[in-house]
């Protein structure tokens, strides 16, 4: 349903948006943990790396389909903030057009790709077909990862986060049950973990059509808005263009320090894809507030209350750095016993907690340059954003990790901080672009 989010409390309105998409995060997060919890439960240390190289691939997919989604929740967010009714009733129609063939595409090129993807990621050979096997089944489902993130990305774009927490929550039930089913009881293995995720996915999609049919959205979107138009094309993906390729490149990074990892050998490689999940869990925070920030800012900028978007940033910062602060601290005493969730193996364990260790900091700096991002991209500004991330990428993050990889061979705890070394570089181009744009006038 539609939210003005242009008046009343700044802060309360933030608290009341962010709480269930940080919700959504969390729960989509929990499905995904839940696949490599139930690996490492019925399976060994080969399944588990099948599950967590399987599923990094398809978080970068994932994650490129959110960033490209991220240009229709600005775009509808500042139509309904400037209450162009009609306009946000044909982004909505553009949208779906837009990600269904980018659906098409995926799908096809990645089933006849599977397995030199498979061999680019230095899948260990123990490992390998179970990958191919995960890959594959994840690919097929792809229709309807794109189908949620549409309908989560409009649904934002109209002020409601409440409605996609809903959808996931339900993902989350289902994919819990049937990976009991498909790994604990009919063994499965990575086979299992990826078809409980697809169908979960499926069932999510079904109930989020249900409900729009049934339920008032606000908008009426007719056959005639599903007319591709070209202006709303190129400012959808104006902005979501940068920020997919950006978030992509971002995992193309982890992708790489997963393979430095892998070429460590099979205890590493099973160490880094569980460290990813956790620190995945404490991300939500920061991406909660990036998705807030730009969903919020996108109606008050489309409605010039420029003041308020800045109010929500700063805010978003304050909140950010002080979780940032309060997490890093308390995983320095309990890393060894968060990575013991996900696996018995005492080698795992040390090398885990070591990579946790270092990597945790991440959160402070990540929560603020993803804030900055948030507010960039509801001015449109994605560009500022796509800079960083590269240039922390490039300079830092994966050179980092190559080099500490190879001259500390005893620890993985050097290798984790080549992320909070790369976000403070984002962190000081953010605030730079900030200080620059505002004394230029490029925005209010």
């Amino acid at each position: 349903m539609e939210k003005n989010l242009t008046s009343g409390s700044v802060l309360q309105n933030m608290v009341q948006f962010s709480l269930p998409y940080l919700l959504s995060y969390f729960l989509q997060t929990l499905y995904g943990m839940a696949d490599l919890f139930m690996i490492g439960k019925y399976n060994g240390v080969d399944h588990i790396t099948a599950v967590s190289i399987g599923s990094q691939v398809m978080h970068m997919i994932t994650v490129m389909l959110v960033g490209l989604a991220m240009g229709a929740t600005v775009t509808i967010g500042k139509a309904v903030g400037a209450k162009r009714k009609e306009e946000a009733s044909a982004a909505v129609g553009n949208t779906v057009v837009l990600f269904l063939a980018v659906s098409s595409v995926l799908t096809i090129t990645l089933l006849l790709f599977v397995k030199p993807v498979t061999a680019v990621m230095s899948t260990p050979a123990e490992a390998a077909p179970g990958t191919i096997s995960y890959l594959s089944i994840c690919f097929i489902g792809i229709p309807f990862i794109t189908a949620y993130n549409i309908i989560s990305s409009i649904f934002r774009g109209m002020g409601d986060s409440k409605s996609p927490m809903y959808f996931i929550a339900i993902a989350c039930a289902a994919n819990i049950f049937l990976d009991y089913l498909f790994i604990g009881v009919l063994s499965f293995g990575a086979k299992g973990a990826a078809l409980g995720t697809v169908s979960a996915q499926a069932v999510s999609v079904l109930c989020a059509l249900i409900v729009i049919y049934r339920q008032k959205t606000g908008l009426r979107v007719k056959a005639e808005h599903l007319n591709p138009k070209s202006k709303l094309l190129r400012e959808i993906l104006k902005i979501g263009v940068p920020v997919a390729v950006q978030d992509t490149l971002i995992q193309v990074a982890f992708i790489l320090i997963t393979i430095i990892a892998n070429r460590r050998g099979l205890h590493d490689a099973a160490a880094v894809g569980i460290v990813e999940k956790i620190i995945g869990v404490v991300f939500l925070v920061p991406s909660t507030m990036l998705s807030a920030v730009s969903a919020l800012s996108a109606q008050n900028i489309g409605a010039k209350k420029y003041d308020r978007a800045a109010l929500i940033l700063r805010y978003a910062v304050y909140f950010t750095v002080s979780f940032g602060m309060i997490v890093s601290v308390f995983v320095q005493f309990t890393s060894g016993h968060l990575v013991g969730i996900f696996t018995a193996d005492e080698n795992v364990i040390g090398l885990g907690s070591q990579y946790l260790r270092g990597y945790i900091w991440d959160c402070i700096f990540a929560g603020i340059h993803f804030s900055f991002s948030g507010y960039f991209y509801a001015y449109g500004l994605s560009g500022i954003s796509f800079l960083h991330n590269i240039l922390s990428i490039v300079l830092i993050r994966i050179p980092g990790a190559f080099w500490t990889s190879k001259y500390f061979t005893d620890t993985l705890f050097p290798m984790g901080l080549a992320a909070p070394a790369g976000s403070l570089l984002s962190v000081f181009i953010c605030i730079t672009a900030f200080i620059w744009m505002k004394r230029k006038k490029k925005i209010e």
